[in-house]
């Protein structure tokens, strides 16, 4: 062999090995599987609608790139209270959770769960992803990279015996997701019984819970209509609750992406990502709710003095948590007026 030839052979060796080796880097870097955990089984309305096609969109974007895998019913271990800590320890890389399921760490968020306080999901989450910008990224959600925050539409009741009244609320025991709404099912006259939501369905079963409150959207995944034959809706523009969400991403896991992924993922994050997921949620209500009309319940929907007088049985949890927050220097006087600024804001806007 040629000494030149066998010279050139060399170079061009360590050129092809070079290039492979630069590309393989660069795919290495570049590649991205994100793992996204959350509580629902998959056919439920929140993945199906909102999880799923949003994770579809941040793949497509990112050209093939980000990978999301998709883990519903806790598949990954755990119970749904330890979401937010399993994103933030990286144990997962992305969460869908309640902040309200672990009471204290999250309270500026309850705001937004007061009775009677949201009028639509999309306004509501509009105001909530500005509140938490302004509020709360940088404090009480400063641990991990938050990519939407969102409410469901008009939480209501769903009982084994009919409510009409107030009253008829006396002593039944009745589920709740978070210590707001704990707090005012005992202040109505229930008796509050604090579980996650995929603890209905055995609950209603078994007689553990008389009624749970929840809106209409999730219903038909948990079996709901099938278990209790009354439903109570507060009617017009009244929602005696809400339910805060967080989508949140464990925050090395973003920092480490390329500012390209990141992008994407930025790109499908914010106010916009807010307003879709609250929108779609409460989409989902009516066809929800017909399936439990079909099956020939009871719908319920309280005239305008049954709704003022839970109105004003309601007025204290307000006021208490004014003080608690104000004791805690969080300011709940600024806050509840904020949140009832900004809703009327975006409710006027639609």
């Amino acid at each position: 062999m040629k000494p030149a030839f066998f010279k050139s052979l060399v170079v061009a060796a360590s050129i092809a090995s070079a290039g492979w080796l630069a590309t393989t880097t660069t795919t290495l870097a570049q590649e991205v599987t994100l793992r996204l955990h959350q509580f629902l089984p998959p056919q439920a309305n929140v993945p199906k609608l909102v999880l799923d096609p949003w994770a579809d969109k941040v793949e497509a974007e990112s050209g093939g790139r980000i990978k999301i895998e998709r883990y519903p019913a806790m598949q990954l271990g755990g119970t749904p209270p330890q979401l937010i800590d399993q994103a933030q320890d990286g144990t997962v890389d992305i969460v869908w959770t309640l902040p309200g399921s672990t009471p204290g760490r999250f309270p500026s968020t309850e705001v937004f769960e007061l009775p009677f306080m949201m009028t639509n999901a999309e306004a509501t989450s509009r105001a909530y992803w500005d509140l938490f910008e302004s509020r709360m990224k940088d404090t009480e959600f400063k641990d991990v990279h938050v990519i939407g925050v969102w409410v469901h539409g008009p939480g209501m009741l769903h009982s084994k015996t009919p409510i009409e009244k107030l009253e008829d609320l006396t002593g039944m025991k009745v589920r709740a997701p978070t210590r707001i709404i704990n707090t005012l099912l005992g202040t109505l006259g229930a008796t509050p019984v604090g579980m996650p939501v995929p603890q209905i369905t055995e609950a209603l079963s078994k007689g553990v819970i008389d009624a749970c409150v929840i809106p209409w959207e999730v219903t038909p995944a948990l079996k709901v209509p099938e278990l209790v034959e009354n439903h109570t809706e507060f009617g017009g523009d009244h929602a005696l609750y809400t339910t805060t969400f967080v989508l949140a991403m464990n925050k090395a896991k973003y920092d480490s992406l390329p500012d390209d992924l990141k992008k994407v993922l930025d790109d499908n994050s914010g106010q916009e990502f807010a307003a879709f997921a609250g929108r779609t949620q409460a989409g989902a209500d009516g066809p929800s709710r017909q399936i439990a009309v079909d099956r020939g319940n009871n719908i319920i929907t309280l005239d305008e003095a049954e709704v003022a007088r839970w109105k004003e049985a309601s007025q204290p949890v307000i006021d208490n948590w004014v003080a608690e927050m104000d004791g805690k220097s969080l300011d709940g006087k600024g806050l509840l007026e904020d949140a009832r600024a900004l809703i009327e804001k975006y409710t006027a806007a639609q």
